[in-house]
């Protein structure tokens, strides 16, 4: 009598779909990575231009007055000038001409001081509190304030030079990598001093005060409304050691060339330092600026 046949296990199907599930691979899902410490500080920067120059492109009062102000100034006193305006060796030295590069100046001062007053504001708001307490370093919050300042202040001037050809300026004595080294280096320097005094100034009127007392000053005795070889002794000294000097002469021999400089008398005193000693201008203030946003209240 044969024995009953016996059931022999039967080996587990799903034990050995996971044991072959097992050796596959799982996709591979690129990891997020958290951004580097440059790429937080090009952000900051980033952000802070852009709203800079947007917020100016929103205000179509500023768009006009940035053209409409500096052409006044420039016709208005050289018109009132230009019969008595004598520089000694340069009889052909018409005052239009030669207030031309310091109206260029002074758009780019005017321009770059009033986008900072912007400081106090964002501050009494406390959207700078905000920025300050985020992963951007303080000097890239400044370079970043700066920057925009500085975009707006260039964009200003740019416009102002469309009339360069009213003032006598050819191609044949245009530098125009000249030019635009100086122009941002000033714009540059000039920001970061309008950013630390807007630090330290808690009001807008404040700032207006200061700005007229020390900032004004140092346009006038730029040799942007007089040449320095018409000075007296103490403000031709003055002139000599005033930043806002280096500015005036490097446009104006980027529009005219040495002769001019030579003509109002500046060239033997100025003639190649203007970028160097405004890179150490602009230097010094945005590094003073980010020294005095970095101090507690």
């Amino acid at each position: 009598m044969n024995a009953p046949a016996t059931s022999l296990p039967t080996p587990d199907a799903s034990g050995e779909e996971e044991r072959e599930l097992s050796h596959v691979d799982a996709p591979a899902f690129p990891e997020e990575r958290a951004p580097g410490g440059l790429a937080l500080q090009w952000s900051t920067v980033r952000v802070l231009l852009a709203r800079d120059v947007v917020r100016f492109f929103r205000q179509p009062s500023r768009i006009v007055g940035a053209l409409a102000q500096p052409i006044l100034f420039w016709f208005v006193i050289g018109a009132g000038f230009s019969g008595s305006f004598r520089v000694e060796g340069a009889q052909d030295l018409d005052y239009q001409r030669f207030s031309f590069p310091g109206v260029v100046t002074m758009v780019v001062l005017f321009s770059a001081i009033f986008a900072t007053i912007s400081v106090i504001e964002d501050r009494r708001e406390g959207f700078l509190q905000s920025v300050l307490a985020g992963p951007g370093s303080r000097l890239a919050v400044v370079l970043g304030k700066a920057l925009g300042s500085s975009a707006i202040a260039l964009l200003q001037a740019s416009l102002f030079l469309l009339f360069a050809p009213l003032a006598g300026v050819t191609a044949a004595t245009l530098d125009v990598p000249l030019l635009l080294t100086v122009m941002v280096l000033s714009a540059l320097g000039l920001t970061g001093m309008g950013i630390a005094l807007a630090w330290w100034v808690r009001s807008t009127a404040g700032y207006h005060a200061v700005m007229s007392i020390v900032l004004l000053p140092m346009w006038v005795l730029s040799g942007a409304m007089f040449p320095l070889k018409g000075a007296g002794p103490l403000l031709a000294w003055v002139m000599r050691f005033n930043p806002m000097r280096f500015s005036v002469e490097g446009v104006r021999r980027a529009l005219y060339g040495a002769e001019a400089s030579l003509a109002v008398g500046t060239a033997s005193s100025g003639a190649g330092l203007e970028v160097p000693v405004l890179l150490v201008f602009a230097t010094v203030f945005l590094g003073l600026a980010a020294v005095s946003i970095s101090r507690r209240e």
